[in-house]
């Protein structure tokens, strides 16, 4: 009997052999690690548990928003107006893939509205890649050289947005108006803003984002913060002229860039950004303008299988 019982325990000692390699306490060294936002690390093992392309982000977290604003600062390029500057609703969700020496790509799914008339304009979807670019000077003390992110978005909602009666209007009232139009402070230090005035605020943030679309990499998050000011231009054609000095607050950094944007707008036409001026801190300083033709995004490229958005 115990000679018997000794030959069993041979045999299942045999048969299970030495602990696996690679369990609980062990590394993965197939698993891909990705750096976010701060310092945090994404391990697609350890989230999803098998090796994957893309990890899936927190979409309430800077690295899911500041892609998505990088995709709003392009359908204002595309879409904007002195009555349409879309704004960012809520991030849905966002993935996060490494492409290689290309760079990072980021598909985001992200709600967004019609800040002038406070209505929904619909869902989106994004894909930005972030071109591996070398480290930056900070946005205060240089003008950006870097490549810009590129986008590819399907948005259903702004295929049915078409030119208002309040942009017709304003257009028609600017033309035949004696005067130039000119202002400043917009809004003043206490937030306030002239009614008649806010056209060309909005007209200042869909223009900005020509600049910040330019300036965006994977450590800024941009906003346009005030219009130092605004003067019409006079012109010999349809197109209507302006001349800006903008605040855009990096909000990582914290720091206020001053810009100036020779803005032309039409209906027809849309807005477009003809020049475009970066304006170092110090008021002594010498730095060459940087031309708005580096800034013009490329025409919009759909997800395969989607309808590309047309300009406005």
């Amino acid at each position: 009997m115990s000679w018997s019982l000794c030959a069993v325990v041979i045999v299942l000692s045999l048969l299970q052999g030495s602990p696996a390699v690679g369990g609980p306490q062990t590394q993965d060294h197939n698993s891909t690690h990705h750096h976010g936002e701060r310092g945090d690390v994404f391990n697609h093992t350890a989230l999803t548990g098998q090796d994957m392309s893309a990890v899936e982000l927190n979409p309430a977290h800077y690295p899911a928003s500041r892609a998505a604003a990088v995709a709003l600062h392009y359908l204002n390029t595309q879409h904007g107006s002195p009555y349409r500057w879309l704004g960012l609703v809520r991030v849905l969700r966002a993935t996060l893939e490494e492409v290689g020496d290309k760079g990072r790509k980021y598909n985001v799914t992200f709600s967004v509205n019609d800040t002038v008339s406070d209505q929904s304009a619909g869902v989106c979807s994004s894909e930005v890649l972030f071109p591996a670019n070398e480290e930056q000077a900070p946005p205060h003390l240089a003008p950006p050289s870097q490549a810009p992110p590129q986008v590819h978005c399907s948005c259903e909602e702004l295929l049915k947005t078409n030119t208002t009666e309040e942009e017709q209007a304003l257009y028609l009232q600017l033309k035949s108006n004696s005067s130039l139009v000119t202002s400043q402070h917009l809004p003043d230090s206490y937030g306030n803003m002239a009614p008649e005035m806010k056209p060309f605020w909005h007209l200042g943030g869909v223009a900005s984002s020509f600049v910040m679309l330019k300036s965006s990499n994977e450590s800024s998050l941009y906003n346009m913060a005030q219009v130092a000011n605004v003067t019409q231009l006079e012109t010999q054609n349809d197109t209507l002229m302006f001349q800006y000095h903008v605040l855009l607050h990096e909000m990582v950094s914290q720091e206020i860039i001053h810009w100036k944007l020779q803005v032309s707008w039409c209906p027809a036409e849309g807005v477009r950004v003809l020049n475009a001026e970066w304006q170092p801190k110090c008021q002594h300083c010498v730095v060459p303008p940087t031309n708005i033709t580096s800034l013009t995004p490329p025409p919009l490229q759909p997800h395969p299988n989607t309808t590309q958005i047309p300009p406005s």
